[in-house]
């Protein structure tokens, strides 16, 4: 089983390919949120899900839940806040990297994870986001270290924004994450973001080889994914052909899912990452969720 742990919320999308959401007329709103988005692929690629998330007491939230319930994960473990509205992002529709502007309201009231789900767990995954704002880190890094003490495996999409964290860099949280050895996944958008200072791939590989991993990906969108184990050697697959992008929002937690799927029934790291590209290249063929 894999437990994750973080935002379910509404990605409001532009209907139109837009560079920038100032240029934005009109949206669709679909199930959104990383770990959501996750949780509902894995059970889409028949895996067993446990989705721990918060949304408010709203038609908002209501909608959500209906749409959790309807992809077959159990929302036994989605809380409802009484007192904040449900959070959502604007995301503009993109072939490349989205705009977008968070909303934060419910996601970030998660409470106390239960033991009991995280024991009958093989894999407890995370994102940055989520970690972003408490009471939900401290619920969320409450997970990680029973986890770790309990010889658990911790995912962690480091999908770090600025206009997320506030004052808080992330930095002292990120080293202690890494401490736990995780599986980590970046971008080098998230590692630009992240130091502060543009970066290459190549910069953004020698940021991460200070630390050692089970698995750390580091993603190119459409230029493919860097990857490297335990032995901290870099190996490199490109992206599959995708002839019509019709839309990115998601392709990352996509990719995490085809990864995590596998890295399930596989230690092989390149056998991992060659079927997060395939379940990566299926989500921007089409437009919303890839399980829908």
């Amino acid at each position: 089983m894999i437990v994750a742990i973080g935002e379910l919320l509404a990605d409001c999308i532009t209907t139109d390919f837009v560079d920038d959401l100032s240029k934005a007329k009109t949206f669709t709103i679909v199930q959104g949120g990383s770990p959501a988005n996750v949780a509902a692929n894995l059970h889409w690629l028949g895996n067993e899900v446990a989705l721990v998330s918060c949304v408010g007491n709203d038609g908002i939230g209501k909608m959500l839940i209906e749409s959790v319930q309807k992809t077959g994960l159990d929302i036994t473990h989605i809380e409802v806040d009484e007192d904040l509205p449900t959070s959502l992002v604007m995301v503009s529709r993109s072939k490349g990297t989205p705009d977008f502007i968070p909303y934060r309201m419910a996601d970030r009231m998660i409470g106390y994870v239960d033991n009991k789900l995280l024991k009958k767990a093989t894999i407890i995954h995370s994102c940055a986001f989520a970690l972003s704002k408490d009471p939900a880190s401290t619920s969320i890094l409450d997970a990680f270290f029973y986890a770790d003490a309990n010889k658990k495996i911790i995912s962690i999409d480091w999908n770090f924004a600025p206009s997320v964290w506030g004052a808080d860099n992330g930095k002292q949280l990120f080293r202690i994450i890494l401490k736990f050895n995780p599986l980590l996944k970046c971008s080098v958008d998230d590692i630009e973001r992240f130091c502060g200072k543009p970066m290459n791939a190549d910069e953004a590989k020698t940021f991460l080889d200070q630390y050692t991993s089970q698995l750390i990906c580091l993603t190119l969108g459409s230029g493919g994914v860097w990857y490297k184990g335990s032995d901290n050697n870099w190996f490199f697959l490109p992206a599959d052909t995708v002839d019509d992008v019709k839309d990115t929002t998601g392709a990352g937690d996509a990719f995490w899912s085809g990864v995590l799927s596998s890295y399930l029934k596989t230690k092989d790291l390149h056998v991992c990452v060659r079927e997060g590209l395939r379940v990566a290249a299926l989500k921007v063929s089409k437009f919303g969720p890839l399980y829908a």
